[in-house]
């Protein structure tokens, strides 16, 4: 969580640094402003999507006063304001600042979704036999209720499949997670394009899922032992009482 010291700083006058500007009639906040800033005075990397491992496509200079023209939520970074999963969409650069680095004034958002910034899935570096589409229509084809004993409690192993393994290399569904490079995964974020990895943790072996697009994903167990059936995010938080973890694109062990 950030640290709320970011709204005491508002002694640089009022807080219009994080008001939002009011664009067009009925109050709709579409866009907001506020300013880059660094402990070290060294410029911030612009990056292509929400993620430290995306690539870069400019810096902004600490200091730079900014047009955030909406905001996602992708990797976890900790820089002047604490730490968030909140990135900032800066149109002038055409990339992504983390919003620990931006001064708002608020610990939260305050410019509305990139409803178009959804990432999309992909294979590229995985070395995947199959791709997310294919994928995706595998996970569709082997829809069922009734109990198969190799899908019970084999979510890591089931999305392994999906994506043309045998299994995923990795020993638990939060394992998974842990090993999975940073470049690929998107911590916290609920928009998982279809064919991405959601992962959750339960203080043990944890769960994941594959994504069918539109909030649907395929998991086994949650509608019945050893089924394989379409559900949500929210379901499984409520019905198993698991933490969200974030998506990551189609990663295995097995290949690295």
């Amino acid at each position: 969580m950030k640290i709320r010291s970011r709204i005491a700083r508002g002694a640089m006058g009022t807080i219009a640094l994080a008001g939002a500007i009011m664009l067009g009639g009925a109050g709709e906040a579409l866009a907001a402003s506020g300013t880059v800033n660094t402990d070290s005075g060294v410029a911030v990397t612009v990056r292509a999507s929400p993620n430290t491992g995306a690539g870069s496509v400019g810096t902004v200079a600490s200091g730079t006063a900014v047009t955030i023209s909406c905001q996602v939520n992708g990797s976890t970074v900790t820089g002047k304001y604490g730490t968030t999963d909140i990135w900032d969409y800066v149109p002038a650069k055409g990339g992504y600042v983390s919003d620990a680095y931006v001064y708002t004034g608020s610990d939260g958002r305050v410019a509305p979704d990139c409803a178009g910034s959804t990432l999309s899935c992909s294979t590229s570096g995985t070395g995947n036999p199959k791709s997310c589409a294919d994928a995706v229509a595998w996970a569709k084809a082997h829809v069922h209720t009734n109990n198969n004993p190799d899908y019970y409690r084999w979510c890591d192993r089931i999305n392994a499949w999906a994506y043309g393994w045998s299994a995923s290399g990795s020993a638990t569904a939060y394992v998974h997670w842990t090993q999975i490079p940073g470049s690929y995964k998107h911590p916290g974020d609920t928009q998982v394009p279809s064919g991405g990895l959601a992962f959750f943790s339960n203080g043990g072996t944890g769960h994941t899922m594959i994504s069918i697009g539109g909030g649907k994903f395929l998991s086994n167990d949650i509608h019945g032992a050893g089924s394989y059936t379409e559900t949500t995010i929210s379901e499984i938080k409520s019905k198993w009482g698991m933490t969200y973890l974030g998506w990551s694109q189609p990663w295995f062990k097995i290949n690295h």
